[in-house]
This record gives C-alpha cells, structure tokens and sequence, in this order.
C-alpha cells in the first residue's frame, strides 16, 4: 500500500479535501496517512478528522502524526506540501500593511506583487530543507506542491534540486469552469476546454460545448449587453467583472480570479482611480479578510471536529488523489499541472514554471506541448516571468537585491511607486519580517 504523506496538515480544511478525496479510490484506501505539523494542537485535530473520514469511508488506512518532517515523509510515496511560513499573523499582515503605508494597495498579495516576492523569500528555502530531507529517506517520491507564489516556489524547486520528481497543483482551471458555468447556465461536464500560459495567468485557448460550439461569442455578447458576469458563485464580495473586461480587451478568458488579476497588470488599482475599484467591484485586502473569516468559521467547528461531528465525505475537485491513483494503477489522467518550462511552451523562456495540460500514469507526469498562444497574452505573462526570475535568482544566488529588482519590475507596484519608494518598501518590509527571512536577505547593498 503506498504511503502519502501531508506536511503542513494543519491545515485542517484543505487536509481534509484531500485525504476525503483519497480515501474514497480503491487503491489509496488503505494507505498509511502521515500527517505533519509543528502546531500540536492543530495536528491533533487534522488526526481527528483524517481518522473520522477514514471510518466514513470504510477504509483501512493507517493514520499517523508527525511533528518531524523527516520522520514523516521515511518511505513515503507522495509528499503533499500545504504550509504556510509565517502564517497569517504575522507574515501576512505584514505583507499588506507595510505596502499600505507607502500607499501600495493589494487583493490578495500571495503569488505577485510585494506580497508574492516577500511569501516567496520566506517559503522556498523551506521547501528546500523538505527536498533535502525527500532526498534522504524518499529519493522517488513525487512532490505535489500546493503552495503559493505557485510558479517561484517550482522554479526554485527545480534550480536547486532537479532530481526531485514535483508537480504545482492548483485549482483555478476547476474553479474557473464552475464560474462560467454559472455564467453560461451550463453543466461543468458540457465544457470541453484548453488551457496554457503560467499559474494564475493562463487562458482559455479553446472553449466550447460538448458538441464543439464555441462559447466565446455568449460570452463577450454577454458582457457587451450588461448580463455578464453575474454575481459570483464561489466568492460573493469579488464580482468578476476584471476578467471580463481583460478577455474583451486582449481576446481571452484568464484563469484566476479576478481579485488576484486586478493586482497583476497595472490597469485596475492606481492612485486617485477609486472610479475603477468601484467599476469593476475590486475587493481590496481580501486575503487579509479571508484570514480572518476562515479563523472564526474554524473556532466555531473545530470543537465538534474534535468530537467526530459535522465531517462529511464530499470529493473536492483539486488533482492531488486523481493524480496520486492514476499513478498507482497506471490508469492514465490529464491534469494541469505546473512545471519547469522544457519545451512545453516554446513561446516563453526555458526554466520558467509554466502550466499545461499533462498526461499522468504510472510513469509519472508528462506535459503536452501548447506552442500557439496569441502573442499579447504571452507578452502579459513575460511581465510576470519577469518578476518570478528575478525573485528566483535571489533565492538561488542569495543576492536580495534581486529581490529588489524584481519589486521594480512587477505591473502593479511599478505602476504605484518610483524607483525610490520601491526600494524604500522593500527595505521596511525585510525588516519588519525579521527572522522569518534567511540571514542572507538582511545583507546590505553595497553602494
């Protein structure tokens, strides 16, 4: 029986979706389930919802706890990463409110932007002590990586440990469909779609019914007639309407949602424009507000969590135990899957993290190779390789002024701040993080 281990398992929630998920295929049913984390008491709960699915499930699995990463993953054949370094409090808001103060505003702040390179600094070289450790007690294991800023963290990954078989999971391809489902009054099952470009900003190159009609003309002629978007079904206070205008602008419909795409580009969030965050309904600090909504709705469960009550076996729609039996019982699957541009995408540069369909079996993961997407949409998503390189090289080169170049470069900051302001929010917020930073971040620039 394979061995699936789950660091960061405190993480209760997401935890839950995914062991839920695997314990309901017949080959991942009787699994041995180590779960990891170095908060105790968020641990034991995870453990007692994990064993609580189980008996819904009618599995055998085996659960067992960790609170040493290395102990958890010996012999494992998965390895699920789901942390967060730093944690809402205080990593997070010190992500939103130090920019705020230099009058940088931000939505969600995980993947670009300041907030994405400074979760970035702070989480990668995590990730590297877990490749060390899966290098030592788990060589062959492979690696689902759900961790954000997504396309860094699989760059970085792959920089340093090459060797280590990974794969980025997200969801925003599923969600997105659910969307426009929605929108379009249709069954997610009608949809038959392709997608490529790179994590939170790939595109729909191809979407239609099951009987091969396009739907792009429903819905441009449904935003151009006011009916389209229509209050959002998975996020109610982050209406749709960035993405739409993004899809009659540059042609195509993106895949994340429309709070984190306001804070990519430079078009939506500018000084004195409160017009456009009206106009098109753009949530400020909504990750901040999340947080806090999701700290409460979890008090409020997690006593009778503890108690076994009030779990449901449900099947989520994230990859991680589709992927995990396809590769167990070589039934072969397609996924989106983020990795290491080699070729998959020959419009963007060699290295860079990019998403595509793949196909998974008992080989592995196996991207398909996307070579005709339109040119401006490769020209938006260059600005955020830009980004994403820079704030690599600083990870790999331990040189933080990378870090600062690649706060110069990204659409949204340099679109709200000179050179100066760049460097002097950049400057407060390495402080300000402390010793959440490696040593190497708080070295000076020589002049």
């Amino acid at each position: 029986m394979p061995k699936i281990a789950f660091i960061g398992a405190g993480s209760t929630i997401f935890m839950k979706n995914i062991v839920g998920d695997a314990l309901q295929f017949e080959s991942l049913s009787d699994a041995t389930i180590a779960l990891m984390d170095i908060d105790r008491k968020r641990l034991a709960e995870s453990e007692t919802v994990a064993k609580t699915l189980a008996r819904l499930a009618g599995a055998g699995a085996r659960i067992e706890t960790h609170t040493d990463q290395r102990r958890c993953i010996e012999g494992a054949d998965f390895v699920i990463v789901a942390f967060q370094i730093g944690g809402y409090r205080p990593a997070t808001v010190t992500d939103f409110d130090v920019p705020k103060r230099f009058g940088l505003r931000q939505t969600i702040g995980d993947t670009m932007g300041v907030g994405g390179i400074m979760r970035a600094l702070r989480t990668v070289p995590h990730l590297w002590r877990l490749a060390d450790d899966m290098r030592a007690v788990c060589p062959n294991a492979l690696l689902l990586q759900y961790v954000n800023p997504m396309a860094i963290n699989t760059w970085a990954l792959a920089e340093r440990y090459p060797d280590i078989r990974q794969v980025g999971l997200c969801h925003s391809v599923q969600n997105t469909v659910e969307e426009l489902a929605h929108d379009l009054d249709m069954d997610t099952d009608d949809f038959r779609y392709r997608v490529a470009g790179i994590n939170h900003v790939a595109f729909f190159l191809k979407l239609e019914d099951k009987n091969g009609r396009d739907l792009y003309p429903a819905l441009f002629r449904g935003y151009r007639e006011g009916r389209l978007p229509k209050p959002p079904l998975l996020m109610p206070r982050c209406p749709n309407h960035v993405r739409y205008e993004v899809m009659a602008q540059l042609g195509y419909f993106c895949t994340e949602s429309s709070e984190h795409l306001a804070e990519y580009v430079p078009w939506f969030i500018k000084e004195g424009r409160d017009d456009l965050i009206e106009r098109f309904g753009i949530p400020l600090d909504e990750y901040p507000a999340r947080c806090e909504e999701q700290a409460a709705d979890w008090a409020a469960q997690s006593e009778a969590h503890l108690k076994g009550e009030g779990i449901a076996l449900k099947k989520s729609h994230e990859f991680a135990a589709d992927l995990m039996d396809a590769v167990v019982t070589d039934r072969p699957l397609t996924i989106y899957g983020n990795l290491p541009n080699t070729g998959q995408i020959p419009q963007l540069p060699p290295g860079a993290t990019v998403e595509t369909p793949c196909l998974v079996d008992a080989n592995g993961i196996a991207p398909t190779v996307v070579s005709d997407i339109p040119p401006q949409l490769v020209a938006l998503m260059r600005t955020q390789i830009n980004v994403q390189e820079l704030t690599v090289r600083a990870l790999v080169d331990e040189t933080i002024e990378y870090a600062y170049h690649a706060a110069m470069m990204d659409p949204h900051t340099a679109a709200e701040l000179d050179l100066g302001q760049i460097r002097s929010l950049m400057d407060a917020l390495i402080a300000e993080h402390g010793d959440w930073l490696p040593d190497w971040a708080h070295a000076r620039r020589v002049a």
